[in-house]
């Protein structure tokens, strides 16, 4: 049964060798550990406040360059408005520029045409004066005193014209 329960010297040596391992312990690790893990502590946690700040910052950035495309898209829909808008008036202003150019070209050619009547009017008054000219001096030429002879006169001017 000795060996089943110990001495009670034994046991008041381990007690004594315990409680000087455990002294030992507490004056010189116990309090190193606990800076340690206080040390590792304050470091996650700073590292917490790190990683909380960095996702805030990357929030704020977020909402700041979701910020910046709208006004980027914003200002891209006004200069495409305003190329448009630009766009519409050259074209705006190219139509009118051709109404005016056909206008001033039909005047043109009203007028050339008016210059071109006048000249041909001229031309068949002067073909009209011309053949009154020659029928009155063939009409002199005949003897022109009795009806036959004026007859047969007035067909041959109406061949002759016929024929012209």
């Amino acid at each position: 049964m000795d060996l089943i329960t110990p001495s009670s010297g034994l046991i008041i040596w381990q007690l004594l060798g315990f409680l000087a391992l455990l002294f030992i312990l507490i004056k010189f690790a116990w309090k190193p550990m606990l800076a340690a893990l206080e040390e590792r502590e304050s470091s996650i946690e700073n590292a917490l406040k790190a990683a909380e700040t960095a996702r805030n910052e990357m929030a704020n950035l977020k909402a700041e360059n979701e910020k910046l495309l709208a006004e980027a898209r914003a200002e891209r829909d006004t200069i495409l408005k305003k190329a448009h808008d630009a766009s519409n008036k050259m074209i705006e202003e190219a139509k009118e520029e051709a109404v005016k150019t056909g206008a001033q070209m039909i005047e043109n050619a009203k007028e050339v045409i008016e210059t071109e009547k006048k000249a041909a009017l001229a031309d068949v008054k002067t073909q009209v004066a011309t053949l009154t000219l020659e029928v009155t001096e063939k009409l002199l030429r005949k003897n022109l005193s009795d009806d036959k002879s004026q007859k047969t006169l007035v067909d041959e001017f109406i061949k002759d014209l016929k024929l012209n």
